[in-house]
């Protein structure tokens, strides 16, 4: 079993879907905490059901369950079992937790948490006193860091870790990045604390035209660190939407899909209130 950590944004869905597109000869098993965000050829894709991907080169992609313990059993259970489980930690999640329920489980080998690092945005966020300490341990955790945004890595992840580093634009493939064992330290005890979080999703028929979909990100609300997902338009087009802190990502999709969008801020600098009205104002409640 592979962990694979990182903060918010880091790129830990497009490591994944790297992964899942190569021809490495594995049964790999994915679980997920964003299933709607992973993207998978239509040549590659065998089945889809309402939260599972069946693939042509033997993977399967779920999203994750409440019951962490559950869900492992079920992947075991399996016939034919998977050869590599992979767990992607949410943003905001302490991958120490999930990697030691590896210790609960003896038909397990605990293969090493991969923590995804976005080297573009690294001394602004280490260096914030709300997410700071957490990215930090998020980092601190990792038997190797994959650095993600950057063509050269960042001198300040010495000062940081002493694990194996990797710059994942620089690889041409994932697999043995991610399935080969890398553990150091299995089953550290977790000490990560984090700031407390807030968020809204929405999932709908809601379509907007490009000037409103700009004045939506331009008045997110101080403190709205998070946004991802996929705005319609009302010709059956739309744009898929990254924010992460002050980078903005907007890239035409000629899909023909309703709209999905989450938002993540921190309620030390947003309020409940503003978030909803920001967001009821622009997509509405549901």
């Amino acid at each position: 079993m592979t962990v694979i950590a990182g903060y918010l944004g880091a790129g830990k869905t497009t490591l994944i879907n790297r992964l899942l597109s190569e021809d490495h000869g594995l049964k790999l098993f994915v679980m997920v905490n964003d299933f709607g965000a992973i993207n998978i050829d239509a040549d590659l894709l065998i089945s889809a059901e309402e939260d599972t991907l069946t693939l042509s080169n033997g993977c399967v992609c779920c999203s994750m369950g409440a019951d962490l313990f559950m869900a492992i059993g079920d992947v075991l259970d399996r016939t034919p079992r998977p050869d590599h489980l992979i767990i992607e930690a949410s943003g905001i999640a302490d991958p120490v937790k999930i990697a030691n329920a590896a210790k609960a489980e003896p038909e397990l080998n605990y293969n090493g948490i991969l923590t995804v690092v976005d080297g573009q945005s690294l001394p602004t966020l280490t260096s914030d006193p709300l997410i700071g300490p957490q990215i930090q341990d998020q980092i601190r955790a990792a038997d190797i860091l994959a650095i993600s945004k950057v063509t050269e890595m960042p001198d300040l992840l010495d000062t940081l870790s002493s694990a194996s580093k990797v710059n994942t634009n620089k690889l041409q493939s994932i697999s043995p990045l991610i399935c080969e064992p890398h553990a150091i330290n299995p089953f550290a005890k977790s000490t990560m604390a984090h700031p407390a979080y807030l968020s809204r999703s929405y999932s709908g028929n809601c379509t907007m035209a490009e000037v409103q979909l700009d004045r939506f990100i331009a008045d997110r609300p101080k403190g709205i660190f998070r946004m991802k997902g996929f705005i319609a338009d009302q010709t059956g087009g739309g744009w898929n939407i990254q924010v992460v802190g002050d980078q903005i990502e907007k890239q035409d999709s000629g899909n023909n899909r309703e709209t999905r969008m989450v938002a993540i801020g921190l309620s030390d600098v947003i309020d409940q209130e503003s978030l909803d009205h920001w967001w009821e104002e622009n997509l509405g409640a549901k």
